[in-house]
């Protein structure tokens, strides 16, 4: 039974209330108990519960009106009402209402316990099927980093090879270049069963320094002013899986060292507890700085340095890998046409040049965000540069990008010929897919130098 469960108890009988709230207790829950429901939703408001017990004839407000308010509050709490009165319609007004049970009285608390167990298990069967939809919803999204440039080549050469491994990864990188999906793919690929581990990510310069060490490691119940219950860290709730620590360089020195011992020795100690406790879960992190003159200035711990750099992997920014520049467009316009239920042809040549000329400073991420802009204005099967946001359709052509533009579009359409004739049954086929003549088919094999193509 998971001893930091919390369970609010609302009854107006003294006797129900205090018995309920003793058994509970005993049995290893946090128990808060009110006599009615304006107190209650007060107490919810301050104060989160996994379970509330909630009587439905109540002074004041009844216990219908407290379930639906508390679930406003807090929609996460589950909630089993307690009726003298049972039959199918009150039945079917509460499940209606969004209570997940109900007791009978008069209580027998061992059907009470059972009836907790059971809410408990759907709440962390519940919870795993959100991540699971989030993790489904993001399983594709690897293929926005992962391109066919010789840089990004090496970048998947080296993710394959460190995946299967325990070893700490340090990932480096402009902000936008796709650091934390490098980060789901590297757990994805680490040959893992799924559901043994979560991947869950920390950006730790978006959360203020005097709570990350909370968020990171966890705290014991009374440790501080509002610690009204045990709450685990991401390294315990990750298991054997991957904690992401983005932006890393962010991190405070005090808190660096206590990092370090999570390395080093496999355990963290909750604020406010005297036990360590044992964790497994690999460490990846990231950051756009150099960490290396980061502890030349004292801002980074060296010692640490060097723990989290044992395998580094380096994403170049978009403006150096612009022959990735059409898939990502691709694959980024099929993504977004599908959540918004759009048909979508592509892109037109002249938006291709200008994509593939534009400096990127946002990387992949502005790309996304440009072409997201582009299919809300985009009226025709195709995108055009008026689709896209006025500060990139504006950009003049720069004439020293043209030679490496016009390579880039040529490695592309080869890789894109190559696809379709692995992926084909023949030719014509091919061709067809390609909305291309035969004859124009075989003249770009010619010209782009496909090998392997003979035949049919």
């Amino acid at each position: 039974m998971p001893a930091a469960a919390s369970i609010l108890v609302i009854d107006d009988e003294p006797l129900i209330r205090e018995s309920l709230g003793e058994y509970l207790q005993q049995e290893g829950f946090t128990v808060i108990t009110c006599g009615s429901g304006e107190e209650a939703l007060e107490r919810a408001k301050n104060s989160r519960f996994d379970i509330a017990l909630c009587d439905v004839n109540l002074p004041g407000i009844d216990g219908i009106e407290v379930l639906q308010r508390l679930l406003q509050i807090s929609p996460e709490t589950f909630v089993l009402l307690i009726t003298a009165y049972a039959n199918v319609e009150n039945a079917v007004e509460a499940f209606q209402r969004g209570a997940q049970d109900y007791l009978m009285k008069p209580i027998i608390l061992d059907e009470v316990l059972g009836k907790i167990q059971r809410l408990l298990r759907l709440r962390d069967l519940h919870q795993e099927n959100q991540w699971l939809r989030r993790e489904l919803n993001r399983e594709d999204e690897t293929e926005a980093v992962i391109g066919h440039c010789p840089a990004m080549e090496r970048v998947y050469d080296f993710a394959l090879k460190v995946a299967p491994t325990r070893s700490t990864v340090l990932i480096l990188g402009e902000s936008g270049t796709g650091k934390e999906i490098l980060a789901r793919f590297l757990h994805k690929q680490s040959g893992r069963e799924p559901g043994q581990g979560l991947f869950l990510a920390l950006n730790c310069a978006a959360i203020p320094n005097e709570l990350l060490e909370n968020q990171l490691f966890g705290h014991r119940k009374g440790s501080f002013t509002g610690a009204d219950r045990d709450q685990a860290g991401i390294f315990a709730h990750a298991g054997n899986g991957t904690v992401f620590l983005d932006e890393i360089g962010e991190m405070t020195l005090a808190t660096q060292a206590k990092l370090l011992r999570v390395i080093e020795q496999k355990e963290v100690l909750p604020i406010g507890a005297n036990e360590p406790l044992h964790v497994e879960a690999r460490i990846i992190a990231a950051t756009n700085k150099e960490l290396s003159r980061e502890v030349e200035a004292g801002r980074f711990r060296e010692d640490l340095y060097y723990r989290l750099n044992v395998v580094t992997l380096k994403l170049p920014p978009l403006r150096e890998r612009r022959e990735d520049i059409p898939a990502l467009v691709e694959f980024l316009l099929a993504k977004h046409a599908k959540t918004m239920g759009k048909r979508i042809a592509g892109v037109s040549h002249d938006t291709m040049q200008l994509l593939m000329t534009c400096p990127w400073k946002g990387n992949v991420r502005e790309l996304d965000n440009a072409l997201q802009r582009a299919l809300i204005f985009c009226e025709g099967p195709l995108i055009v540069p008026g689709d896209l946001p006025p500060d990139l359709s504006a950009l003049p052509n720069d004439p020293s990008l043209v030679d490496d533009l016009n390579q880039a579009m040529e490695r592309f359409e080869k890789m894109h010929i190559e696809r379709l004739l692995r992926q084909s049954s023949d030719k014509r086929e091919a061709a067809r897919r390609l909305n291309i003549g035969l004859s124009s088919l075989y003249r770009k094999i010619e010209l782009l130098g496909i090998q392997g193509a003979d035949g049919k």
